[in-house]
Parts: structure tokens; C-alpha cells; sequence
């Protein structure tokens, strides 16, 4: 059956923008008291409410002012796992780094360790409790990666746990494999040995069981060498994966790598020299850029001005885990990195939409247009503008995934 959904205050159809570089809010299409139709999860209309309504009798009424969007898409969490790192967070605001952490079994080896102990219904429970919150703040696509798991065993099951729960929760779940997220803490097996195991068990069960198409490494000192990584990310497309990679968190030369191979997205980029911006600029590869993790660690943002000057393609995650990023609200800095990097409107929503579809090779959302999937969501104001001034207080009051209205 056909819905109209309408009148909204605005519509900010996020169409015919740029895939890459700097936007302008002059940019945006903006439709004033519009309204959009909807059938069988699809959108088949778009327009002035008045001028829609004559082409449908059935009417969704939205009587207070609203702005709509679509729906956001958080392109890089880690939010299937058990326990909490709050003692570290401590220890890290007293001045002790990430790295020290991690190289003396804690960081993510911790969330390992509590992740193996954890029942299945725990970490269903745990996830989807986050999901369900991420969901009602707008976030109606959510890549979940694995990398918890302390073998392959446990990184199977892992993936299995995030496919279940795509398929009883309303938000889209893209999985991706990060069995090559740190070395094993063990003495006995070496790092190039771990990505051949990997290579050799994990991806065919992959493939058997259809757990992901997505690869991911995180590309660091305290975690994988860049040589190493490449032959391990060269494999997995040979073998018809998507990849992509952690890169330039705490050192710079993770971003070759992933351009090199033809990655979907370089991830983190808060370490990054003007050559590879510059590289990075004239290539298909996304920057994914991590602001939570910035605050969560107490470091620089990347450079994100600059990366959209330069032409680059450019989406912003949560990076929601345990560790780095234990906050995991899309908005809130989104609104932050706005500020400190002087970025557009339109540049964050963007950032936030297409551009973040972009990065997981997506096309069918992002952008309110005919034929695209129904997932919108509507702020309680009258301006787009007022949306990030209020630095992500302002939540969403209207949220329609594949054309079902939710409510809290």
C-alpha cells in the first residue's frame, strides 16, 4: 500500500552531491513542507506534501515541525562484546598510553579474554542492547565488526552471533571479519603465521557459511607490519572479498597499503602526511574517519578539512568499542569534529549518509530519492541548522526504517 509520510518542515534530500571533496550547505536540495511516499519499503515519491497528497489517500501525519534525513549509516563499530574497560580508561587519562596498555595484555587482549567467557545469549543481549540504542539515535545501518574473538573458534562465533541478530532487528547489519585485529597473545605463533592460519581455516568457512564478504586489519605497529598485511589483503581480494583496513592511527604508512590493494575505506587516518592525503585523494578508497576515538584516547582528530580540500572521500564512524571509543554517539561528534575541523552541514551529513554507504559498497540509501530504501529519520525543528548546533542533544522524534515507523 502507499504511504505519505508529511508535511515535513524540510527535507534535505542529501541528492546530487558530490562523492567526494567539500560541500557547501548552498549545495543542499533542500524541500520546504515536503512530503514522501512510500510502498513495499521503497521510496516512490518525493516532493511538496500538497502536491504528493493528491496521488494518495493514505496519509502518515507528522503534526509537529520536523526535518527530515536520511537515515544515518555508522560504517566502523566493534560493538559485539562482553565487559567494560573502565579501569584502563582511567589509567589512560593518568597518562599511561594505549600502546603501554596493550603490550602489557591488557587493551583489547581484556576485551578477549571477557568476550571468550561470555555466554552466546550474553552477547545477543549486550549487542542488540547497543544496536537498539544506536537505532533510536538515528543509525538505521550498522557495520559490526569482529575481532574479539581470541581464535578462530571464537572469531566464527562471533560472526555468527552478529548474523543473527540482522535477522531479528530492524537495522541493517553489515558484518565484517577483523581476525586480524592484534596478534595472538602468544609467543609460540608469529604474526605472518596467524594471517596464513587465518587465510587458510577462516576465509573458507567464510565463504561456506556466508558469515561476510568484508576483510579488515588493523595496520600498526603494536599490530600488524605493513608487508604482511598487504599480502594478507591481496589474498582475501583474490579470493572476491571486499577489504578494509585500520590505517595511520598512532603511525603513518597503513593508508598505501589499502589504496595499493583497492581497499573500500582506510580507517582512523589521525596520523597522515600531505603525500598521502594526496594519495589517497586521487583514488576510489574512503577515508572513515573516527572522532569518538579521538576523544576516547584524548588525541588529535584527523585532518579532515584537509582531506576534503584535497578531494577526498570522506565518512565518519562511531568506532564504538570498548576501549578507544566506549561512547558511541554518531551525532554528538559528529557535531564535535564539526566544530574543530569547520566543517559544513552538508559536509557532515553527507559524511553520514551516501558517503558512509559509499564506503561499505552500498548504493541503495543515503540520499531520499525514488527508488531508494525508505530509511529516514526526522528531527523536532524547524531548521536543518539547529540539528548540530545542539551538538547532538537533540535526538531524532521520527524514525521510519524500510518505511515502518518505529517508536522507543
Amino acid at each position: 500500500m502507499k504511504t505519505l509520510f508529511g508535511p515535513f518542515s524540510q527535507i534535505l534530500t542529501m541528492s546530487n552531491l558530490p562523492s567526494m571533496g567539500s560541500i557547501s550547505d548552498d549545495d543542499l536540495i533542500v524541500i520546504y513542507d515536503g512530503g514522501v511516499m512510500i510502498e513495499n519499503e521503497i521510496i516512490i515519491g518525493v516532493g511538496k506534501f500538497h502536491e504528493i497528497k493528491k496521488h494518495c489517500n493514505n496519509i502518515h501525519e507528522i503534526d509537529f515541525p520536523c526535518v527530515l534525513l536520511p537515515g544515518f549509516i555508522d560504517c566502523h563499530t566493534h560493538i559485539c562484546y562482553a565487559g567494560s574497560r573502565s579501569i584502563e580508561y582511567s589509567k589512560k587519562n593518568a597518562g599511561i598510553s594505549y600502546q603501554k596498555i596493550l603490550s602489557e595484555g591488557g587493551g583489547i587482549y581484556d576485551t578477549m579474554d571477557k568476550t571468550r567467557l561470555a555466554s552466546d545469549e550474553e552477547l545477543i543481549k549486550n549487542t542488540i542492547s547497543r544496536l537498539d540504542r544506536h537505532f533510536f539515535e538515528g543509525v538505521l545501518t550498522c557495520e559490526i565488526k569482529s575481532g574479539y574473538g581470541i581464535d578462530l573458534d571464537q572469531e566464527i562465533r562471533l560472526l555468527k552471533i552478529i548474523n543473527e541478530i540482522n535477522l531479528n532487528h530492524p537495522s541493517d547489519v553489515i558484518a565484517t571479519c577483523l581476525a586480524a585485529h592484534v596478534p595472538p597473545n602468544d609467543s609460540n605463533t608469529s604474526r605472518e603465521e596467524y594471517l596464513k592460519l587465518i587465510v587458510k581455516e577462516l576465509f573458507p568457512i567464510l565463504r561456506k557459511e556466508n558469515l561476510t564478504n568484508r576483510i579488515d586489519i588493523f595496520i600498526e605497529n603494536s599490530a600488524f607490519k605493513k608487508e604482511e598485511s598487504k599480502s594478507y589483503l591481496k589474498f582475501a581480494k583474490e579470493k572476491d572479498f571486499d577489504v578494509t583496513v585500520h590505517a595511520n592511527q598512532f603511525t603513518s604508512g597503513g593508508l598505501h597499503v589499502g589504496v595499493d590493494v583497492g581497499a573500500m575505506s582506510v580507517d582512523h587516518l589521525e596520523v597522515i602526511t600531505d603525500e598521502e592525503i594526496k594519495y589517497l585523494s586521487n583514488s576510489d578508497t574512503s577515508a572513515v574517519v573516527l572522532p569518538g576515538c579521538s576523544l576516547g584516547l584524548g588525541l588529535p582528530f584527523a585532518p579532515v578539512r584537509k582531506l576534503l580540500d584535497n578531494g577526498c572521500k570522506l565518512a565518519i564512524a562511531t568506532d564504538w568499542n570498548p576501549g578507544s571509543a566506549p561512547m558511541g554517539d554518531l551525532l554528538t561528534q559528529s557535531s564535535i569534529l564539526a566544530s574543530n575541523q569547520k566543517l559544513s552541514n552538508a559536509e557532515v551529513f553527507s559524511a553520514l549518509s551516501f558517503r558512509s554507504a559509499n564506503a561499505l559498497g552500498i548504493n541503495d540509501r543515503g540520499v531520499i530519492e525514488i527508488n531508494k530504501v525508505a530509511d529516514l529519520i526526522g528531527f523536532n525543528v524547524l531548521d536543518y541548522r539547529e540539528i548540530l548546533y545542539n551538538q547532538g542533544k537533540i535526538k531524532p522524534s521520527f524514525i521510519c526504517k524500510k518505511g515502518k515507523v518505529y517508536k522507543k
